[in-house]
């Protein structure tokens, strides 16, 4: 069914007065005779529910948006974005001291959904109706000024609406236009109930609308985080990128997004470098994976029998290229340090010379790593092609100078790479 009306009534409804822990809000609204017809939507704000399931928290503001927040995406004075475990990204997780008594702040309910549930199926035993039932907050918007309100919980009403592959007027086909017909109707309601009146629950009539078959709720709206383009997008996001890279040791087969990589390239050329140099080459390795892989195995090989390793001791070492060949794609970083250094007596360069460049060279490399984390790329940095240098030089025709510094292993992670143990910064400084 697709929501549509050609002539909407909305109105505040009067009398709900002030809700404390364990009030039935459905006995609330149906003691003010509301008037309602099956087909209404009942809109709920948010802080009435939390009162009435005593989600009031005694103390420090501060302390109550910690017990909230599974994550802080962005912080700028005292202003604190956090997610939710709901999933919802707002200010201060929804903690508010406004409409409530000296000393508490509200919290906001524990499971919307089920609140607006509960209050939909008290309506229908009370009333005898079937309507929909919205419950509300006000969120804060990146990109626009202003505060609107939006569906945090819903029951009885699909809360999105998705237009994808219908036609409009002029015979195009409609390929990204999902409406969020719950926030905007939570939205339409606060223009009558008002932030000061008094008046928390509004219905909205006249709206035709499928009705949530799949129990989903507004949890529907919450994007998910695969799908945010935007989630690794301020100061302290990149840090959450640095401190969340992780060495991924298996990926799935999905191809690699190369504009993605681009993106870590470019960002990984702008690690410091002595002596106004550019001593970083990036060799990006789809087709010649496996003869690159397989020519460094033989050339690993032979020298470790060379060095008499047993073949048991061989097989270990080498698997270490596993890695690298289940990657949809490896890039090696090359040192250059030819051009633009300065010049040494007997034109030998000195090995303090030599450090700084390869310092440089692990800057970039980190670089790359962190930004293809925040596009959502796993990675892997091996060591392997510093070992047989000669050979990778010849499999990938690079020139005599290009030094390769390793291999990085590209790909999609074909599971969560384990949690960085927690280390305090302290154990690794010392002060004088």
């Amino acid at each position: 069914m697709t929501p549509n009306a050609d002539r909407l009534e909305i109105w505040a409804v009067d009398g709900i007065g002030d809700v404390r822990a364990g009030d039935d809000i459905a006995a609330l609204i149906s003691a003010t005779d509301p008037g309602l017809v099956d087909g209404d939507v009942v809109v709920v704000t948010s802080k009435i529910v939390s009162k009435a399931e005593a989600r009031m928290f005694d103390g420090d503001r501060e302390a109550a948006i910690d017990s909230e927040a599974v994550r802080v995406v962005a912080t700028r004075g005292d202003t604190r974005i956090v997610e939710t475990r709901h999933g919802f990204v707002l200010a201060a997780a929804g903690v508010d001291a406004s409409n409530v008594p000296a000393g508490l702040v509200a919290l906001l309910p524990e499971a919307p959904d089920r609140s607006a549930g509960r209050i939909r199926a008290g309506l229908r035993r009370r009333l005898g109706v079937t309507v929909a039932v919205i419950v509300t907050d006000t969120f804060g918007r990146p990109w626009r000024n202003g505060l609107t309100d939006v569906a945090i919980g819903a029951a009885g009403i699909s809360p999105l609406l998705d237009h994808r592959g219908q036609v409009d007027q002029h015979g195009h086909s409609l390929e990204m236009t999902v409406t969020a017909i719950a926030d905007e109707i939570a939205s339409a309601a606060e223009l009558v109930k008002g932030k000061l009146d008094g008046r928390p629950v509004a219905v909205l009539r006249g709206l035709t609308y499928a009705v949530d078959p799949e129990g989903r709720g507004a949890s529907a709206l919450v994007r998910p985080a695969d799908e945010d383009m935007f989630r690794l997008g301020t100061v302290e996001a990149r840090r959450t990128a640095v401190t969340a890279r992780r060495t991924v040791r298996q990926f799935t087969d999905e191809s690699v997004d190369r504009e993605a990589v681009g993106r870590a390239i470019a960002a990984a050329i702008t690690a410091p470098a002595p002596h106004h140099t550019t001593p970083w080459r990036f060799v990006v390795v789809t087709e010649r994976t496996k003869g690159l892989l397989d020519a460094m195995l033989d050339a690993w090989t032979a020298d470790l029998r060379n060095d008499g390793f047993t073949e048991e001791q061989i097989s270990r070492r080498v698997r270490r290229g596993d890695l690298l060949r289940g990657a949809p794609m490896l890039v090696v970083p090359c040192l250059v340090t030819t051009a633009g250094a300065h010049d040494y007596p007997e034109g030998r360069r000195s090995q303090a010379e030599r450090e700084m460049f390869l310092v440089s060279m692990g800057a970039a490399v980190e670089n790359l790593l962190v930004t293809l984390a925040a596009d959502g790329l796993g990675s892997a940095w091996v060591s392997s092609t510093m070992f047989c240098k000669p050979v990778v030089r010849d499999v990938l025709e690079l020139p005599g100078d290009w030094d390769p510094m390793g291999a990085v292993a590209i790909g999609r992670p074909a599971a969560a790479p384990q949690e960085r143990p927690a280390r305090e910064h302290t154990e690794f400084v010392i002060d004088r």
